[in-house]
């Protein structure tokens, strides 16, 4: 089949580039639909992918929160497991998106959504998120060096974010590899993290109606399992992005779909349990000084642990972040959009590093209740809309498409989720009802696919009359292709 480029301004095929698993290349595509002499790599892959970047302190903050909410230990790990469990799943089925259309997640939602429509989600949930999460990581990170050296934080956050935009620029192939390095690094310190935070600060976790975040069990077991779900919810749009170079195979794409699930759910599960374990011990939220209270002696392989997996986080939201500025269609390079989120991050994280968990859990709310009604269009699309018919691939370069009615269905689902919103930024009128508890991204789902499914047969919203020009091939793409 053809091969779409978006730099091609008649929408023809993409450059076969010669990248296929070379380290040592820049990668030359951005979002490009991958060519299939370019495919490459084992699903196994998406196992280490996932699995480093989830190795997260952060997540073991989270299962603190058992504690505020005055919940037993066994509601906190049924809420923590079942959180897991559904955005594995999602993930899951969103990887093998990528394997099957060899497209980037971000460039899917151009089906259902349009070129125009497409533009405020991406613009706010994955430019956003991703300079968001990038500079929450850096914070972690370089706080950490700072703590293990004594470099004070800027030259400590320059150093990583220093890091980072070297691995992104060089792109997928060195991703999947320094992922895969760290799995084994990562699994090592955050299982010494573990057996000490749990042998010095163990304590039963019994339900208390007096703890000060109490809204009932109820509530609090359905807060704490959207809480777990919107951290798996907020790596969505980004989910295709590491599995687009994978051979389009049945076989293949089933594997990664497991594979990736099964990276996300262990590693959410495992610290998510291992928070609640420790909750009734823990009194710093601070995760830099909640480490080093749970680890005492122990602190140094601790924060060496935090300080890695800050790079396995963030390896995926710088690239992650760059393929959307392209997705918003603005004239650069996947490089130039690296060094883009790399500088925007390092301002944000020099601006917010104080008060990090409380920006931790707000910015978490709030990027979770656009992303579900999000998710849920590019997922019916697929599934039931005929989007994986490859011959529509085209379909997802055609600019002229501005705006379809997943547009409509997407912001029906944000716009219905609003009155349940639970943040200290705002909260809706009904975020106390039906229990107590956060529904604000299941309202967000559910009306989002009712939307779709009332509108999705419906013809174009929007489409101009001529096409519109895209921009001309990137750096890289000339560069790789006068190199062969």
């Amino acid at each position: 089949m053809r091969h779409i480029s978006e730099s091609a301004s008649t929408g023809g095929e993409a450059a076969d580039c010669g990248y296929r698993d070379s380290i040592a290349t820049v990668e030359p595509y951005g979002i490009d639909h991958i060519p299939d002499v370019e495919r490459h790599g084992r699903p196994i892959s998406q196992f280490y992918v996932w699995f480093a970047a989830g190795l997260n302190f952060p997540i073991m903050v989270l299962g603190f929160s058992a504690a505020w909410f005055g919940l037993s230990l066994w509601q906190a790990v049924t809420a923590v497991v079942a959180g897991a469990g559904v955005g594995s799943v999602l993930m899951g089925v969103l990887s093998r998106m990528g394997v099957r259309l060899g497209v980037a997640q971000q460039m899917q939602a151009r089906g259902p959504l349009g070129f125009v429509g497409n533009m405020l989600p991406v613009a706010y949930i994955n430019v956003f998120a991703g300079i968001g999460w990038a500079a929450l990581t850096v914070i972690l990170g370089g706080k950490a060096l700072g703590e293990i050296t004594g470099l004070p934080f800027v030259v400590s956050a320059a150093g990583l974010v220093g890091v980072q935009l070297l691995v992104a620029v060089f792109g997928y192939n060195m991703i999947h590899l320094l992922q895969k390095v760290l799995s084994y690094v990562l699994v090592v310190l955050f299982t010494i993290m573990t057996v000490v935070a749990v042998v010095r600060g163990s304590s039963s976790l019994d339900a208390n109606p007096a703890a000060g975040g109490y809204i009932g069990s109820f509530g609090g077991w359905v807060t704490l399992f959207g809480w777990f779900l919107a951290f798996l919810v907020a790596w969505t749009p980004f989910a295709s992005d590491y599995s687009r170079y994978l051979p389009d195979d049945r076989a293949v794409s089933m594997r990664a779909g497991w594979y990736t699930g099964l990276g996300n759910f262990v590693t959410l599960a495992w610290l998510g349990i291992a928070g609640a374990v420790v909750a009734g011990a823990a009194t710093e939220t601070d995760p830099i000084a909640a480490v080093k209270e749970l680890t005492g002696p122990w602190a140094v392989p601790a924060l060496l642990a935090i300080l890695l997996s800050s790079l396995s986080q963030n390896f995926l939201n710088v690239y992650g972040g760059a393929i959307s500025l392209q997705t918003l269609g603005l004239p650069v390079s996947r490089v130039q959009a690296v060094v883009c989120i790399c500088l925007a991050s390092f301002g944000v994280s020099l601006w917010a590093e104080a008060g990090v968990y409380d920006k931790f859990t707000v910015f978490l709310n709030l990027t979770s209740y656009f992303i579900a009604p999000y998710v849920t269009v590019v997922l019916l699309d697929y599934a039931v809309g005929g989007r994986k018919d490859k011959s529509r691939i085209p379909e997802l370069f055609d600019r002229t498409r501005l705006l379809e009615w997943g547009f409509v269905a997407w912001a029906a689902g944000v716009a219905a989720s609003v009155p349940f919103w639970q943040s200290s930024l705002y909260t809706g009128p009904l975020a106390d009802d039906f229990g107590g508890g956060d529904w604000s991204m299941l309202v967000g789902f559910t009306a989002a696919a009712v939307t779709w499914f009332a509108t999705y047969r419906l013809p174009t919203l929007w489409r101009t009359g001529r096409r519109v020009a895209a921009p001309a091939p990137s750096d890289e793409a000339v560069d790789a292709m006068e190199a062969k």
